[in-house]
């Protein structure tokens, strides 16, 4: 995500709680968080997707169990 929407979405956070915001600032805050969480699921779903799951032989698993 661009660092203009970040710091938008920080300066919009710090103006609800200071003073509130009007409808339209509500919504513009939510449309940009939705962007934001969607932006951090596909990061997060492509690392898993890059995971590869190696099954170690069974004599090494048999060591450990003894």
């Amino acid at each position: 995500m661009e660092k203009a929407k970040i710091d938008r979405i920080n300066e919009l956070a710090h103006k609800s709680k200071r003073e509130g915001l009007t409808d339209a600032e509500r919504e513009e805050q939510r449309l940009l968080r939705q962007e934001f969480i969607a932006e951090i699921r596909a990061d997060l779903r492509a690392s898993l997707e890059s995971i590869e799951i190696v099954e170690e032989s069974e004599q090494r698993i048999d060591e450990f169990m003894c």
